[in-house]
């Protein structure tokens, strides 16, 4: 696909608003629940440009990042309410569009406002994929969002052009570990010492720690023993465009139901999907597990949830992935 056809394409994007929210799950181990939700974008998944590296690389090219951007937000803000999701709603927002002199101020305001979600139920969360140079300018953008009601979440700490600096100068509510030093960190004691490092500056900031990008039970497991409460990953729940049926979440909708009409999970539920559904049912103390062929074959206890989780592990545990 060309330049010129990619622009077009990005047009037709902007002008229909077909873009799609999905949304990955932020789970806190210590109380069994899940604390928020990161909003990802994703274009026309018949479109080259349905992969957001390609999407949003395009709209910088172009010089629609702003628009974009607010795009975004507009269908994430309104999903998530749609949905009634629990927890904080994460948004991300690049410092170029906070920094942009002809965005309209209030705006991110009025749209929750229209959607009926409070500035204290959403995070801003700030992604740095070019250099920072005013971090004046930048920390009044963000004290005039914190005025309003809003957290901040500094993303990608470790892999950014100047992360530690804006951790410094921002002071975020939450900061949320490259995934690069969340792979294999089982496996790698320079990565641990890095985490380590991270969570004591934290307290010192009375920052929150999120690791993201956990994809092995080993990972999650050393990242509980050295104090992490705050986890994202495709261990914990995939990114997912929910929908609603009959008012219902289509979460809670596909997973089946007992004939005692408690809802189930499937062999294949992730840990983020099963806390969501005891969140969303606290009556329950364990849920039924259904094989392939949709007849119970086990239980998942809830106050077994956080047994994985909080295990002591040896620094390379038997049977790891590392390589």
């Amino acid at each position: 696909m060309t330049v010129a056809e990619q622009l077009t394409a990005l047009g037709a994007i902007l002008a229909q608003r077909s873009i799609h929210s999905l949304f990955q799950p932020i789970i806190q181990l210590s109380e069994r629940r899940i604390h928020g939700h990161e909003a990802l974008t994703r274009g026309p998944s018949n479109s080259p440009l349905h992969s957001p590296l390609n999407l949003f690389a395009i709209a910088r090219q172009a010089g629609r990042l702003t628009e974009l951007e607010a795009a975004c937000r507009e269908s994430a803000c309104r999903r998530f309410s749609e949905q009634q999701l629990d927890g904080k709603l994460f948004l991300n927002i690049s410092p170029e569009s906070l920094l942009e002199p002809h965005y309209p101020s209030g705006r991110t305001l009025k749209l929750l406002e229209q959607v009926g979600l409070e500035p204290g139920r959403v995070v801003i969360e700030l992604t740095e994929q070019t250099p920072t140079d005013d971090f004046q300018l930048l920390s009044n953008a963000l004290h005039h969002y914190r005025d309003m009601g809003f957290s901040i979440a500094l993303d990608d700490l470790g892999a950014g052009y100047s992360s530690l600096r804006l951790w410094s100068e921002l002071r975020p509510e939450y900061v949320k570990i490259d995934r690069h030093f969340i792979d294999g960190i089982h496996c790698d004691p320079l990565k641990r010492e890095f985490v380590g490092s991270i969570l004591q500056i934290a307290r010192a900031s009375k920052a929150q720690v999120i690791a993201e990008g956990i994809e092995l039970a080993e990972e999650l497991a050393v990242l509980t023993e050295m104090g992490v409460d705050l986890v994202q990953g495709y261990l914990l729940g995939r990114p997912q465009e929910l929908g609603l049926r009959d008012g219902q979440p289509v979460l809670a909708q596909v997973m089946p139901v007992a004939s005692g009409g408690q809802p189930t999970v499937g062999l294949n539920a992730s840990l983020g999907q099963i806390m969501e559904l005891f969140g969303r049912h606290e009556h329950l103390d364990s849920l039924e597990v259904l094989g392939v062929d949709g007849r119970p074959c086990g239980l998942v206890y809830r106050n077994a949830l956080p047994v994985l989780a909080s295990s002591r592990v040896n620094p390379l545990p038997q049977g790891n992935h590392c390589p």
